[in-house]
């Protein structure tokens, strides 16, 4: 039997973290942005270090890496640690920075499609590719409408974020049936 990597068990680990944090974002939509400042600091760093992992591997393994998943993960870092260092300002940062994070790391989500698409099958292809246009989509709406983002920021981040741990569960999941990617 062989021993499963690192990186299964962060993305799964991942995967878990952001179901948690998307229903605790459903469950309490207001007056907690401290709280989730801090939250989602820490997720962003997972994030950032699964994706900058993800780059490493790659490059390791096929001689060239996927940039977009190295400038994802330290985005999601550098994103993560103002959410740390900045907590009390949390509200004005989340409603800022989320829609970027958003659109990041579904830029470098999309940048892994051919790669899943080999290790994974085409049903995953799809409900990647759906997914991480989806967050294109919420990211920008976000951007363009600062209000929308601070109003419905819960819902959307919430959601999202359970599909995104959705997203790396089924990931993980898919690197244990096809032992391809190690």
């Amino acid at each position: 039997m062989r021993k499963y990597s690192r990186c299964r068990w962060l993305e799964l680990i991942e995967g878990i973290l952001l179901i948690i944090l998307g229903i605790i974002t459903l469950v309490c939509p207001t007056g907690v942005f401290w709280g989730f400042s801090i939250i989602y600091g820490v997720m962003a760093i997972v994030t950032g270090i699964a994706d900058i992992i993800f780059y490493v591997k790659m490059e390791k393994y096929t001689g060239f890496g996927p940039v977009l998943a190295l400038v994802s993960g330290v985005m999601s870092v550098l994103a993560g640690a103002m959410l740390l260092m900045y907590p009390n300002s949390g509200q004005l940062i989340i409603v800022m920075l989320i829609p970027i994070w958003f659109i990041a790391h579904s830029i470098a989500r999309l940048s892994h499609l051919p790669l899943i698409k080999i290790g994974a099958g085409k049903k995953y292809y799809i409900f990647s590719l759906v997914l991480n246009v989806i967050g294109i989509i919420m990211g920008t709406m976000m951007i363009f409408s600062p209000r929308l983002a601070f109003i419905s920021a819960s819902v959307l981040i919430g959601g999202y974020l359970i599909l995104l741990g959705v997203d790396c569960i089924i990931m993980s999941g898919s690197y244990w049936k096809n032992n391809r990617w190690v």
